[in-house]
């Protein structure tokens, strides 16, 4: 072979299904209710799938797990002031202090990919008997439950003492221009 390698037809293949993959990823990442209503009823199915097997627990814990931790990195800020005091952009933690916006240690679109790919295992490994291990299922459902309030507890306490919301819930309003009008009125008389 001289100058160049040759690829063989299953590695050209792949590439080109990989660019392929990742230009409709691309093409999905601004319509954010459409990804999450796909996913929604993709976990449904899988959520269905479980309950009409009557089996696979084990799997459906793990991936409760996963998702649970995917949805603390979502939560939490990209640079922690508990952990990491840090000269670049963390939250403000006194009113004097300069604003810095929000932002995710994982984002929006990770995440959803993540879980999105998350589900599509849980899904695949539901076709193979030698995941399907015998549990008692309440007690994984209770430990579950009982570790989700625990986290998320810890992790409001957390939004709370360095006050930040992971949402952003639009532009904010500080009252409407009739009510301070007659405020000014008011106070001139």
């Amino acid at each position: 072979m001289e100058g160049g390698s040759a690829s063989s037809p299953v590695t050209q293949y792949w590439q080109q299904y990989s660019m392929l993959f990742q230009h409709y990823l691309d093409k999905s990442t601004p319509h954010a209710a459409y990804r999450w209503i796909g996913t929604a009823i993709l976990a449904s199915i899988y959520i269905l799938r479980v309950f009409y097997l009557q089996g696979f627990y084990i799997v459906s814990y793990g991936l409760g797990i996963y998702l649970l931790n995917l949805l603390i990195g979502f939560l939490s800020p990209l640079v922690d002031p508990q952990l990491e005091p840090s000269d670049s952009a963390v939250l403000p933690t006194k009113g004097s202090d300069e604003f810095k916006p929000f932002i995710r240690r994982l984002p929006e679109f990770k995440f959803w990919y993540s879980f999105t790919k998350a589900c599509c295992v849980g899904f695949v490994m539901t076709f193979f008997s030698v995941f399907d291990v015998p549990v008692f299922w309440p007690i994984l459902l209770c430990y579950w439950a009982v570790l989700f309030v625990l986290t998320m507890r810890r992790q409001i306490a957390h939004m709370i003492k360095y006050k930040y919301i992971p949402f952003n819930i639009g532009k904010q309003k500080y009252g409407s221009n009739k009510s301070s009008a007659s405020r000014r009125g008011s106070r001139a008389e």
